[in-house]
C-alpha cells in the first residue's frame, strides 16, 4: 500500500502537539513520528484529501504559506521510511529497545522488541527514557504493576522482564492498545494484561505495588486520585510526561492524595518523579 507523508512544523507546546496528532487521526492519518521540530504523519494514498487539512485550525496558516510538505511513499519503501525514523535506543547501557529490523544487543541486560507504529513510548522521547532509567533501578521482582497510558507497553514489558508477577497495561487509544498486544506477544510477556480503557478501568481497591503513568500533566492531575486508590500502602508511583517547571503542581496534587515525594530525574526540561504512598 502507498502512503502519503505530511511534514508539519511541530507545536512548541506538548498539549498542542497531542491535539494536532488527535486532529490528524480524526481525518484518517494512521501513524506519526515526532521529530524535534516537525510532526510526520502518514495516511493511505486512497484516503488522503489535502483539503481536509484545512479543517484543522493549526494547519491553515502553514498551508497558506506552503510550509506543509506532502510526499508519496511507495509501498516498497515503507519499511525503509520507518527504519530511518526509528533508530534503536540504549538506556544506561542496560536496556536496548529495538525494532524487528535491528539485531539484539548481546551486551544489554534487557532487549525489548517493539513494532514501531503510531503508539507513544518508543524510548526515543525523554520521558520514556527517564521512566526506563527509574524502572531499571527499581526492584519489581514479585510485585504487581499498573502501567497507565502504556503506549507501546515498553514499560510494562520491562517490568515483566525484571520479575513483576502481574502487570496491567491500560491505554485509551485503539492503536496503542493493538500495538501493546503485538509487543507483549513479541516479547513473550504472558503475565501482562492489556486493557483498552482509561482511569475508570483502574481497580478501586489497593492491589498494585507500583503504578507507572507517563502521560501528560493535565491527565496526571485529573486521574492521580484514581491511581492512588489502586496502590498498596508503601507502594510507589512513577509519574512523567510533564516539564520540570510543572513539578510543583504535580507534587501538590500528589500530597493531596497521600503521596510523599521521593525523587526526580530531568532531561531537556522534561521530568520524571517518584512518589510513595503513606
Amino acid at each position: 500500500m502507498n502512503y502519503f507523508e505530511i511534514k508539519i512544523p511541530k507545536p512548541t507546546d506538548e498539549t498542542a502537539s497531542e491535539i494536532l496528532i488527535s486532529d490528524l487521526a480524526d481525518i484518517g492519518f494512521e501513524s506519526f513520528v515526532e521529530e524535534e521540530d516537525f510532526v510526520l504523519a502518514y495516511i493511505p494514498e486512497k484516503d488522503f484529501q489535502k483539503e481536509k487539512l484545512m479543517t484543522i485550525a493549526y494547519c491553515e496558516s502553514f498551508l497558506s504559506r506552503n510550509e506543509i510538505n506532502v510526499s508519496l511513499i511507495k509501498d516498497q519503501n515503507w519499511n525503509a521510511v520507518w527504519e530511518s525514523n526509528y533508530p534503536p535506543v540504549m538506556i544506561t547501557n542496560r536496556c536496548f529497545v529495538r525494532a524487528p529490523f535491528h539485531e539484539p544487543d548481546p551486551e544489554a541486560e534487557f532487549n525489548i522488541l517493539l513494532h514501531p507504529k503510531m503508539a507513544f513510548g518508543t524510548a526515543h522521547h525523554e520521558t520514556t527514557a527517564l521512566m526506563i532509567e527509574m524502572l531499571l533501578d527499581e526492584n519489581v521482582k514479585g510485585k504487581s504493576v499498573l502501567d497507565m497510558g502504556c503506549g507501546t507497553a515498553v514499560l510494562a514489558i520491562l517490568a515483566s522482564m525484571k520479575g513483576a508477577t502481574e502487570t496491567i497495561a491500560i491505554d485509551d487509544d485503539i492503536w496503542a492498545y493493538e500495538n501493546s498486544l503485538e509487543n507483549v506477544k513479541a516479547n513473550s510477556a504472558a503475565n501482562i494484561q492489556v486493557i483498552l480503557g482509561d482511569a475508570k478501568d483502574v481497580p478501586t481497591v489497593p492491589i498494585f505495588d507500583l503504578v507507572i503513568a507517563n502521560i501528560n500533566k493535565n491527565i496526571l492531575l485529573r486521574d492521580l486520585s484514581a491511581y492512588v486508590l489502586a496502590i498498596n500502602k508503601g507502594g510507589r508511583v512513577f509519574l512523567s510526561g510533564f516539564y520540570s517547571d510543572d513539578l510543583a503542581d504535580i507534587k501538590m496534587e500528589a500530597a493531596r492524595n497521600g503521596l510523599v515525594f521521593v525523587s526526580v530525574k530531568t532531561k531537556n526540561n522534561w521530568a520524571a518523579a517518584i512518589f510513595k504512598k503513606q
